[in-house]
C-alpha cells in the first residue's frame, strides 16, 4: 500500500514538472512585456527585414495568436521596405502550421497533467494515505528526478545548440519546411539563432525558479508536519 501511495505522489511530481515547464515556456513567449522588442533591437532584426518596429511587433502578435489557436491563419498584411505585402509566404505558413501543432500539443499535455494530478490526489485520499506527508515528500522525489533528466539534456544541448536544434526538427517534423532561406523567408530573420538561445535561457531560469519554489513549499510543509508530530507525542 505504501509503495502505491509513493508511486501516486511521484506521478504528481512528474505531472507538476510538466505543467511548470509548459507554463514557463508560455510565460516567456506570451507574458513578457517588451521581450520581443528588446530582442529585435539587440540583434538588428529591423535592418534585416527592413521594417518599422511597430509593424514587426504587430506581425509578432499575430503570429503568437496563431500559435496559441486564437487566430485561424497566418495571412498577415504589413509593410516591408516601404511596400505593402503579406509577411509570410506559402512555405513559412506551411511550416508554422506544424509549429502550431507543437504549441497546441503542449497545452493539451498540460491539461492532461493537471487531470493526472487530480486523479492521483483523489486516489490518495480514497486510500486514506497520509497525504500531508506522502504528497510533499514524493513530489520532491519525482520533481528531483524529472529536473535531473532535464538538466542533463540541457547540458548536452548547450554543447552544440545548432546540432541539437536540427535533431529536434528531424524528430518533430516530417518535412524540410523548417529549412528557411534568409533571402526569401522573412521568418528566419526575425528569429535568428541567438534569439532562440536567449529565449531558452530565459525559460530555463523561469522554470528553475518555479521548481525551487515548489521544493521550498514542500519542505516547509514537511517541516511543520514534523513539528506537529513532535508536539503530539509530547
Amino acid at each position: 500500500m505504501k509503495i502505491l501511495h509513493n508511486l501516486l505522489g511521484i506521478l504528481c511530481g512528474f505531472a507538476l514538472m510538466i505543467i511548470l515547464l509548459i507554463t514557463s515556456i508560455e510565460a516567456v513567449t506570451y507574458w513578457t512585456p517588451g521581450y520581443y522588442e528588446k530582442e529585435y533591437a539587440k540583434y538588428g532584426v529591423l535592418q534585416d527585414v527592413h521594417m518599422e518596429m511597430n509593424d514587426l511587433l504587430d506581425v509578432t502578435d499575430q503570429m503568437m495568436a496563431y500559435l496559441r489557436g486564437n487566430r485561424e491563419d497566418l495571412h498577415v498584411p504589413t509593410v516591408v521596405d516601404g511596400q505593402p505585402r503579406e509577411f509570410f509566404n506559402d512555405r513559412e505558413i506551411a511550416h508554422m502550421e506544424d509549429v502550431r501543432g507543437l504549441f497546441l500539443g503542449g497545452l493539451a499535455l498540460r491539461r492532461i497533467s493537471i487531470g493526472l494530478i487530480v486523479v492521483c490526489v483523489v486516489l490518495l485520499f480514497a486510500r486514506k494515505a497520509d497525504v500531508r506527508r506522502v504528497l510533499p515528500k514524493m513530489i520532491c522525489a519525482g520533481s528531483a528526478l524529472f529536473f535531473a533528466v532535464l538538466a542533463i539534456l540541457a547540458a548536452i544541448i548547450s554543447t552544440d545548440f545548432n546540432k541539437y536544434f536540427i535533431i529536434f526538427h528531424h524528430i518533430f517534423f516530417n518535412n524540410d519546411l523548417w529549412l528557411l532561406n534568409p533571402d526569401t523567408d522573412l521568418l528566419i530573420n526575425i528569429v535568428p539563432e541567438p534569439f532562440f538561445m536567449d529565449t531558452a535561457a530565459r525559460i530555463a531560469v523561469t522554470y528553475g525558479v518555479s521548481v525551487l519554489a515548489v521544493f521550498a513549499i514542500c519542505l516547509i510543509i514537511l517541516y511543520y508536519n514534523d513539528r506537529r508530530g513532535k508536539k503530539t507525542k509530547i
